[in-house]
């Protein structure tokens, strides 16, 4: 009995420190629906829609992507007592693909900006731009630091919106009434 203690003791502690040895990491970022508040570290999201675009502008200076235009809409609001810097963020597709927030915004409608602050009980909303392909994508957000990441599912959906095309002018022959004498 006095040699079978010792051994049971040394697998007990053994396992012990197998089983500290194998922890599973840090854990795994949740995964948010669209509309759901969101608080990571001081700042607060709400992501709201999604809106794809093959264009930005129009005319002859209208800006065309790579792929598409991916907005997504959002609220982004300190809960701290002081501003909050609001981290960049990307969209990343169900086979681990990741597309950076795109840094010019011209003609965004409403777009946030690359340098933004989250002032306390205040709401900063409008758009950040991604160059992606048409896909499902989930997007990628973190607290000030990047140490604590959240995901929001968006899904692939597109809206039925007909662009109005100016039809060119046709060249009619020269007609002349005719004047009755």
């Amino acid at each position: 009995m006095r040699i079978l203690r010792p051994i049971l003791i040394a697998l007990a502690i053994s396992i012990l420190a197998l089983a500290a040895g194998c922890s599973s990491g840090p854990p795994k970022p949740h995964t948010y629906s669209l509309g759901e508040r969101i608080e990571l570290g001081h700042v607060v999201y709400t992501v709201l829609e999604t809106q794809w675009m093959s264009q930005l502008g129009s005319g002859v200076d209208a800006r065309v992507p790579q792929n598409r235009f991916f907005l997504v809409r959002l609220n982004a609001s300190g809960s701290g007592v002081s501003e909050t810097p609001v981290p960049a963020m990307a969209v990343v597709d169900d086979d681990g693909n990741s597309y950076p927030e795109l840094t010019n915004g011209g003609d965004v409608p409403e777009w946030l900006g690359i340098l933004r602050e989250a002032k306390p009980a205040e709401a900063l909303q409008g758009n950040v731009v991604f160059d992606a392909p048409a896909r499902h994508y989930k997007l990628r957000i973190g607290d000030e630091s990047e140490e604590k990441i959240a995901f929001v599912d968006l899904p692939l959906t597109f809206t039925s919106s007909t662009p109005e095309l100016s039809m060119p002018a046709t060249q009619q022959p020269d007609e002349r009434p005719v004047r009755n004498k």
